[in-house]
């Protein structure tokens, strides 16, 4: 799966993928003390919706339909910590920007936090420099992600965030997702780490999924939407979420946010959402 982001900026995935990472940083807000935030793939920060994601249109089915609804309110307080971050990058008025990861979180983090970004794609790692070169509380690193990932644990902060969300352009994705979550949980125990994976082959998500629990990793939480029935190996049916040490609140939130997403996303029959915990507490 070739995965260059700025052709699928603002498509269903990212409205999944951003809006629980906005809902993980929020939680992280409700305590003072500082806490870190890890991309271990975080691309440019900042798209332009009439640049390279103009091509392929995914972004009308994506976070157009949702800049067009109008959500019940209990979704809507849900989807708050997205929306602040969809307006801060929304420069022209017109949504014509839509906030990678690193933005999502910078828009959302106060003044004493701080923000990692590991990006290997070296103009990529550049356009991050620059775009956050004025930024104290942003770390922009060109180095590889997994590399990243065993570097940059645990933080001195010792709370935070790690997003994993590689760009699936090499075999054996997911299970580098499993060995790097493996040691990095090892370093840092008690650390969030969220996990984003496209879902294609259903077999394979599912053998990843019990990769997971063979890990022996306690609190993981797996929620997944679909926008068809994934019956079609050779097409994106949809997109999941681990999440490791999740906000006590996430999964119940989740149970009412995903089932509004995968009606307003859906794009043919099938379209549905899960939620469930791969392992618990113990």
């Amino acid at each position: 799966m070739n995965y260059r982001h700025a052709y699928h900026a603002g498509n269903f995935a990212d409205v999944v993928k951003h809006a629980v990472l906005a809902l993980i940083v929020e939680h992280l807000l409700k305590k003072e003390t500082p806490f870190r935030s890890i991309d271990t793939h975080a691309g440019i920060g900042l798209y332009d919706l009439s640049a390279e994601a103009e091509r392929t249109g995914e972004w009308r089915e994506g976070v157009g339909r949702l800049r067009a609804a109008t959500p019940p309110p209990e979704v809507e307080r849900l989807l708050a910590p997205y929306r602040k971050a969809l307006d801060a990058a929304d420069r022209d008025g017109q949504g014509r920007f839509y906030p990678g990861s690193p933005e999502v979180v910078r828009a959302l983090a106060r003044p004493e936090d701080r923000l990692v970004l590991c990006e290997l794609h070296p103009e990529d790692a550049a356009a991050l420099g620059r775009r956050y070169a004025r930024d104290r509380r942003v770390r922009v690193i060109e180095i590889d992600g997994w590399t990243g990932l065993n570097a940059y644990v645990p933080p001195k902060e010792r709370r935070g965030l790690v997003l994993i969300d590689p760009p699936f352009e090499k075999p054996g994705e997911f299970q580098r997702m499993t060995d790097g979550l493996a040691r990095a949980h090892a370093k840092w125990p008690t650390g969030t780490y969220a996990l984003w994976y496209p879902v294609k082959d259903p077999l394979e998500t599912e053998a990843f999924g019990q990769a997971l629990e063979r890990t022996g990793i306690a609190k993981i939480l797996r929620a997944e939407l679909f926008i068809r029935r994934p019956n079609d190996p050779a097409r994106l049916s949809g997109c999941g979420m681990i999440v490791v040490n999740p906000p006590w609140t996430l999964a119940a939130d989740l149970e009412v946010l995903l089932p509004w997403l995968s009606d307003l996303l859906r794009q043919e029959t099938g379209a549905r959402s899960r939620v469930g915990w791969l392992t618990n507490e113990s």
